[in-house]
């Protein structure tokens, strides 16, 4: 699903118009589809009562079309207008005709009728500003959703739902006006935009639904940023054969661990295994040998020389001669950062290693300051930083990177030649050809240690099955984020562990397959 921005919209709708879908006629979809989410959402409409706040543009106008549509369902509809100032303007006169009362705000002294229609309301639908340019709220827009986030904090129950995308929030960038209330659910028509998946601004989105125009696809052709989907993601799950085995679903080889992290290289093992790599190998410091096999009956080992508990050189000279049997090779998760692993780096990246790469964690710290780093890796490797990471390897201060992490990721995809893993809420990946695929889910359950190393080893064995760096990445992290869904579900948003969303891979895969395959 293309993500997009504001100009990207107004651009894709007007070459639509130019394919012969006119204003009115998207404006008629747009309506009646806000009209069955809002449906939806109320469980019922006969009897329920709706608030539409109404704009001076486009997007007041889809609110004039579903709450027509919500009054011939039975809703008790009334209309509040900003803005808006033509009482025989086609779309109002619809609306009047079937008898929905209306106030002009403009002429509503002291809000007072504004909260008589508040007062009863079940249901409130922004229908302001959408895409329009973005502006601070002030006057009277922003007395009236101050004085809707007021009925709001009194009565929890009112649903807030914001037709497009919540009125003062700015839809490239994910800035939030002060005023803006928190939305129960935005309904994005067309296209999702890109300031719904950045923070602050997706704290007040609430849950997104989607309502599809019909817009020809040759009009967002050039769009090179996407959302992931489930069923984008179904579509990259690689096949099961019944006739498989082991050898058929790819050998991955995991040089980690070290004394301090011990549990990072059993984590991207069995990531690996769980998103279905037939075979793992962890390549560990033989000294810390009995307590990684305690823990990993399935792996297979390569117990390595080491130093002190840390890869030493004579480790890549041992790693190397097995590399060659295996399809991907994952490097980084838990080696640490002392100096004898920065000579064992400095050998892995001497050695012109041409397998694909997984490279995380102090992988990539021990990179950060080394000159054209990046012309020493594999052509088919992906990186996966987290922002701080990520501001070790660009020396891009961490504010600059998280203000704008689509284009940050984009940049050095392309400058270093690699695919790129930012993690984070909304992790972005991102190809060197300048494709960007965002994942959809911001999940507090996730924010504990040895996350990323699961996400590794996911990476790793979807790469191991033969998925490009760019997909194996894609699917990774939607799948990884899936998991952090379901533990949500099961657990809450605290007390997830890594180790938890291990067995939620292959559910996540099975609810792809059955839901999407």
């Amino acid at each position: 699903m293309k993500l997009v921005t504001a100009q990207q919209m107004r651009e894709i709708e007007n070459r639509a118009g130019a394919l012969g879908l006119d204003v009115s006629t998207l404006m008629e979809r747009a309506g009646l589809g806000v009209a069955r989410e809002v449906a939806r959402m109320l469980g019922e409409t006969p009897g329920r009562e709706v608030l539409v706040l109404v704009g001076p543009g486009n997007n007041g106008g889809d609110g004039l079309v579903a709450a027509r549509h919500l009054r011939d369902w039975g809703a008790r509809v009334s209309l509040y207008l900003l803005g808006r100032a033509d009482p025989e303007e086609p779309l109002l006169l619809e609306c009047r005709r079937r008898q929905v009362p209306w106030a002009r705000g403009e002429e509503d002294q002291d809000l007072a009728v504004l909260g008589r229609f508040l007062a009863t309301a079940d249901a409130v639908l922004d229908a302001l500003f959408g895409t329009g340019r973005f502006r601070p709220l002030e006057g009277l827009f922003r007395a009236v959703l101050e004085r809707v986030d007021e009925e709001k904090k009194k009565r929890p129950g009112l649903k807030l739902i914001a037709l497009d995308l919540p009125s003062g929030l700015d839809p490239d960038t994910g800035k939030l006006d002060p005023a803006t209330p928190a939305f129960d659910e935005t309904i994005t028509v067309g296209h999702p935009k890109r300031g719904m998946y950045a923070f602050p601004g997706a704290s007040h989105t609430g849950k997104i639904a989607f309502v599809d125009l019909g817009l020809p696809q040759e009009a967002a052709a050039d769009i090179a940023t996407e959302l992931l989907t489930p069923e984008f993601a179904s579509r990259l799950l690689p096949p099961r054969p019944a006739g498989a085995n082991k050898g058929s679903f790819g050998r991955v080889l995991v040089a980690a661990g070290s004394e301090n992290y011990i549990g990072a290289a059993c984590l991207a093992c069995l990531g690996a295994y769980r998103v279905g790599a037939g075979l793992v190998a962890l390549a560990a410091p033989r000294s810390l040998y009995s307590i990684f096999a305690s823990g990993l009956t399935e792996a297979t080992h390569l117990p390595l020389p080491d130093e002190g508990g840390f890869l030493s050189l004579r480790a890549w000279q041992a790693l190397a001669e097995k590399v060659p049997g295996y399809d991907v090779l994952l490097l980084g998760c838990g080696i640490g950062r002392a100096p004898v692993v920065s000579r064992f780096m400095e050998a892995f990246l001497a050695s012109g290693l041409k397998k694909p790469l997984v490279l995380d964690a102090d992988g990539l710290n021990h990179l950060a300051g080394r000159e054209g780093w990046w012309g020493r890796l594999p052509e088919a490797a992906v990186l996966t930083p987290h922002p701080g990471e990520m501001a070790r390897l660009t020396g891009l201060a961490m504010s600059e990177i998280q203000g704008d992490r689509l284009e940050v990721a984009r940049r050095f995809a392309g400058m270093w030649g690699k695919v790129l893993v930012l993690k984070g809420a909304f992790t972005v990946i991102a190809s060197p050809q300048g494709e960007v695929r965002l994942s959809p889910f911001a999940n507090p359950a996730l924010a504990s240690a040895g996350t990323g190393d699961v996400l590794a080893g996911a990476i790793a064995g979807l790469l191991a099955q033969g998925l490009s760096p760019f997909d194996a990445a894609s699917l990774g992290v939607y799948l990884h984020g899936l998991a952090g869904e379901l533990a949500r579900e099961g657990v809450g948003e605290a007390g997830v562990v890594a180790s938890d969303l291990l067995p939620l891979l292959p559910r996540g895969i099975k609810r792809l397959r059955g839901e999407h395959g």
